[in-house]
């Protein structure tokens, strides 16, 4: 049975994963489109992380970071580090992740899941991993600017 649980992006073998994760997206992307996060900035206060595992095995990982309106009444978030291991794809460990994180925002009364992609072919599947679950293409949001390596996605909880 996969299991979701918060955990430490600098443990080895996330810590692995992450590395594998931000060097498949300076591959992919322009430097100055790579918005990937590494196990440093993934252990910030206003990030949660956690793992996917089976019998203790790393399957994937995903990030919760929160993000405050300019007047700071409404909380929204960003999912962050949605990573599957190779030989974890296609066995619904990304589907399962991102559920878990949308329940936690909805717990935390967040009104609005944001997200950034790349563009690339390579980053299709994550794409549709998110439409299907009903994400939609908004505007560059946080700090975020338009940027053609970019899509940029919404969900309203």
């Amino acid at each position: 049975m996969i299991q979701i649980d918060h955990d430490d992006p600098a443990r080895r073998d996330v810590h692995q994963l992450l590395s594998e994760h931000l060097a498949d997206m300076f591959a992919t992307s322009p430097a100055e489109s790579v918005h990937a996060l590494d196990q440093s900035a993934l252990s910030g206060p206003s990030i949660t992380f956690w793992t996917a595992r089976e019998e203790g095995e790393l399957l994937g990982c995903g990030a919760l970071k929160l993000l405050e309106s300019a007047h700071g009444s409404a909380k929204h978030g960003e999912i962050k580090s949605m990573r599957t291991t190779a030989s974890a794809r296609g066995r619904g460990v990304a589907t399962l992740m991102l559920r878990h994180i949308l329940d936690e925002a909805r717990s935390r009364d967040y009104g609005r899941i944001y997200l950034e992609t790349g563009t690339e072919e390579y980053f299709a599947p994550a794409r549709r991993l998110y439409a299907r679950n009903g994400f939609t293409e908004c505007q560059p949001f946080a700090d975020y600017a338009l940027d053609p390596n970019s899509v940029f996605m919404e969900l309203r909880l």
